[in-house]
């Protein structure tokens, strides 16, 4: 097992004993009665017992498996099963029940699918709406494989916020995100911002991957240059011995800073942290932009 830095050890062991209270339990349970996936499991979320012991979830829709072989993920990779007519319903029915006030879901790569799985994140988003009026939300989209009249039918379903995650630095997606391309998402946040300006735009990068300082900055002024308004940095925590190895753990201090220099950069909101993922205090991140003129 790889030897991690004290200041992660001690908060990923706070985030697994609040998984083991009741209300961490009930979460947990009332998900499986529906049949729901959360990437909180699918993707080892270190936060995943602090977010379930308050309630809070983020739904894996389209199933639990992945058509690409990123080499940081831990969601499987293989071949997908049909998508459910039934889980845009089941997921409102849940966040209707939870009286959720804000909510975030996302999908695995789908592109075996001709839209990439963009009606039903579409379908997912009215249905959540429908059942709870006046709830903020927020689908973290895939690629699309840059198809513009994909994104167009997500933002036609008039979420709050629209997340893509740049994941890393340019010069790593080469080596890191099979099938995936530093450009196209680039332009997934352009082309949303263009299309529907009102809904705020939001996106994360992982830190420790291998990235230089430059590298990093480069990225952060191509985000804010196309129009990406919330940024989400965390530290890239490798969920296998074969996965990408770690290159460097950053300190609290350092995070710190580069939130720092996200927010000098132009983002209207930036949360920056060791255990931060991208769907993580989503609701606060939000307020905090909204709040701004």
């Amino acid at each position: 097992m790889p030897t991690y830095p004290d200041w992660i050890v001690n908060a990923v062991r706070r985030n697994k004993a609040e998984l083991r209270g009741t209300a961490a339990c009930g979460t947990a349970a009332e998900l499986a009665a529906r049949s729901l996936h959360t990437v909180c499991d699918e993707a080892r979320c270190p936060n995943k017992g602090k977010c379930f012991s308050e309630g809070e979830a983020t739904f894996l829709i389209l199933g639990d498996i992945c058509t690409r072989n990123c080499g940081f993920c831990a969601v499987t990779k293989a071949r997908p099963l049909p998508p459910d007519p039934g889980e845009p319903l089941r997921a409102a029915e849940l966040c209707a029940k939870w009286r959720l006030k804000y909510v975030v879901f996302t999908s695995p790569t789908r592109d075996d699918l001709p839209d990439g799985g963009a009606a039903h994140f579409a379908e997912t988003n009215r249905r959540i709406k429908e059942l709870s009026p006046g709830i903020k939300t927020e689908p973290l989209i895939p690629d699309f494989k840059g198809d513009v009249r994909a994104l167009e039918t997500v933002l036609a379903s008039a979420p709050d916020v629209l997340g893509h995650n740049l994941e890393m630095v340019a010069g790593l997606y080469a080596q890191a995100r099979t099938g995936a391309d530093y450009g196209r998402s680039l332009a997934v946040i352009a082309n949303a911002k263009r299309l529907r300006p009102a809904t705020l735009t939001k996106s994360g990068i992982m830190l420790g991957l291998g990235e230089t300082g430059a590298e990093l900055e480069t990225a952060l002024g191509d985000l804010v240059e196309h129009g990406c308004d919330l940024l989400t940095l965390g530290q890239y925590l490798a969920p296998t011995k074969t996965h990408r190895p770690v290159q460097k753990y950053y300190t609290e201090e350092e995070f710190a800073r580069w939130g720092e220099k996200a927010r000098a950069a132009g983002f209207r909101a930036v949360l920056s942290g060791p255990l931060v993922r991208s769907s993580y205090r989503a609701s606060a991140l939000y307020g905090e932009a909204a709040a701004r003129p």
